[in-house]
Parts: C-alpha cells; sequence; structure tokens
C-alpha cells in the first residue's frame, strides 16, 4: 500500500486503502497480502484528470 500511495503521490495509506476498500480500483489479494498493478494505478490516474476549462473574457458594459 505504501508503494501505491507513493505512486499516486499520496503522504499516507488511507486514500489507497479507501480505495481497495470501496472496491474502486482492482487489486489481487494473497492471503493477508494485497497488491496492486501500476498499470492499475495509472489507469486510475487517467480516468481522474479534470480537463482544463479555458477562461471566459469578460466584456465591459458600455456605459
Amino acid at each position: 500500500m505504501k508503494q501505491a500511495s507513493t505512486h499516486l503521490g499520496m503522504k499516507d495509506e488511507r486514500f489507497v486503502r479507501r480505495l481497495v476498500a470501496e472496491r474502486r480500483i482492482s487489486y489481487s489479494k494473497f492471503g493477508t497480502h494485497v497488491r496492486i498493478a501500476v498499470s492499475v494505478l495509472e489507469e486510475y490516474m487517467r480516468a481522474s484528470v479534470v480537463p482544463a476549462v479555458p477562461a471566459r473574457r469578460r466584456m465591459r458594459r458600455a456605459a
């Protein structure tokens, strides 16, 4: 979990643990060990990108 959180740029593991608990990302479980593929993390990051919106130009009212 620590490596996954580092890969996502998070300080702690809670966010990744919540993603796993809510089944928002795919993972493999071997006994008590949880493994998350790097490709899964990268796909999650790509899917979470919010596109930029171009700034609107303000029109000044004619006085």
